[in-house]
């Protein structure tokens, strides 16, 4: 067994706090590796209030990790000790399965282990997250890291990054393409930043009017504010995609408007409660709403890949692990440009 440090919440109203426990040693096809940075996704505050129900606690959050290797089981040859090694929100799957074989082990039909919050298909334990000194991971499920990116601004890219990347690559996001982006966060930002890259002509929607100089650095060739009738009327019925990035409760109606027949709206912010549409107004166009979710092993490598290439990471404010509750806080406050990261040598 290998001794951990970590911070857990223990149960849906405590405060995060230091928690010690351990982790199983690697088998011969996994690795150990020493968290330097973990990034903090709105994921980890609705699992750590158990605002989604089914938290197992004491629950460890992080699923957007960045590492050093620090062993390797026998069998393993696509890591040396030594490497840095990137993890992100899946950590195994049946491996059997038509999606596992395509490389789409995010659908998984017996489903996917995730990070943490989720049974270990190896001893059944409780799996516990980056927000902690050391992971054990299956080769499999780690990727490579450009090397001309830094390592704090990589960490995000693990969930935000292929979260968005993933549905603007499967609708064919590029040139020619009117784009939206509801929502400048965390997932939001790295839209606007692929959603560019890719060539598109891209709207950034915003709550906040402070937010627009900084859409327009991020790539945005246009900013309405979502609270403006008049700005929105104009943009009706002239978008291929939108990009719906926002976890809080909020009307789809104000964006299906603007769709194109045929188009499509992609939700991937997970609010507590769910929206009800209007569903004429998609019948009228023959307009989608989908849903998507991160990618699988070889779409994030590319991903990774696309960022080193690119020179596109995160926008991120390294925290350390003591303001992970304060962090929280502003989190929900919309109060950090554009995602936390925690630099885990603090919890040394």
């Amino acid at each position: 067994m290998l001794s951990c440090k970590g911070y857990a919440a223990l149960h849906a109203h405590s405060r995060l706090a230091p928690f010690d426990f351990e982790r199983r040693a690697p088998g011969p096809s996994e690795m150990t590796v020493e968290v330097l940075y973990c990034g903090v996704c709105h994921t980890d505050l609705h699992q750590a209030r158990n605002e989604w129900g089914g938290s197992r606690f004491p629950i460890v959050p992080g699923h957007e990790i960045v590492g050093r290797v620090v062993a390797v089981g026998r069998a393993v040859t696509r890591f040396k000790v030594g490497g840095i090694a990137a993890i992100g929100v899946l950590v195994d799957s049946c491996r059997k399965c038509r999606p596992c074989k395509g490389g789409e082990e995010h659908f998984c039909v017996e489903g996917m282990t995730e990070t943490y919050n989720s049974t270990d298909r190896v001893d059944g334990t409780v799996t516990r997250g980056g927000y902690s000194t050391n992971y054990v991971v299956d080769e499999r499920f780690a990727h490579h890291v450009p090397e001309n990116l830094d390592l704090a601004a990589v960490a995000p890219l693990l969930c935000a990054g292929i979260t968005t990347y993933s549905p603007l690559r499967h609708w064919k996001v590029g040139p020619g393409k009117k784009v939206g982006i509801v929502g400048l966060g965390g997932l939001g930002h790295m839209g606007l930043k692929f959603a560019n890259a890719f060539g598109a002509y891209v709207v950034q929607f915003t709550t906040n009017i402070r937010k627009k100089d900084d859409a327009h650095r991020l790539g945005a060739d246009e900013v309405v504010l979502s609270t403006d009738a008049a700005a929105i009327k104009a943009h009706t019925r002239s978008f291929d995609v939108i990009l719906d990035t926002v976890s809080a409760p909020h009307s789809l109606d104000l964006y299906t408007e603007l769709l194109k027949q045929d188009a499509t709206m992609v939700l991937v912010g997970l609010p507590e409660t769910f929206p009800v549409v209007n569903t004429p107004t998609l019948i009228g166009r023959r307009a989608s709403i989908a849903g998507s979710m991160i990618g699988g092993m070889p779409e994030t490598q590319e991903m990774l890949d696309y960022c080193g290439k690119n020179n596109i990471a995160s926008d991120v404010e390294v925290i350390a692990i003591d303001q992970i509750n304060e962090a929280y806080e502003r989190l929900l406050k919309q109060d950090v440009k554009y995602r936390f990261v925690i630099d885990m040598s603090t919890m040394k």
